[in-house]
């Protein structure tokens, strides 16, 4: 096989560097969002504004919910949870796709 195709001017090696780069790209955006990264970071954010909240409630709105502070108790729940899931994404991390390979390749080897 040659090592220029015919009209594009880019070898085969060219080509197969472009596609491990922008596999490798791909690899790593799906890191950045994966839904348990934004799921737990919104929870915690949330948490924390729902707890301050819940901190600072007067004595008339804890009464208004039957002597239960739910701003406080809701608020530590929902940061529980963000943490949950920023530890489970800590603990076990998207995987890195496998490499594509090639029936051609396949074969030489």
């Amino acid at each position: 096989m040659t090592e220029h195709s015919g009209h594009s001017g880019y070898s085969e090696k060219d080509v197969q560097r472009e596609v491990t780069e922008l596999e490798g790209k791909s690899a790593t955006a799906a890191r950045i969002f994966d839904l348990r990264r934004i799921i737990g970071l919104l929870f915690v954010l949330y948490g924390l504004i729902v707890g301050i909240t819940g901190l600072t409630d007067s004595d008339a709105a804890i009464e208004k919910a039957q002597g239960v502070n739910i701003n406080l108790w809701t608020g530590l729940g929902m940061l529980l949870l963000g943490v949950f899931f920023l530890v489970w994404l800590k603990l076990r991390p998207t995987p890195p796709p496998t490499p594509h390979v090639l029936p051609e390749e396949q074969d030489s080897e």
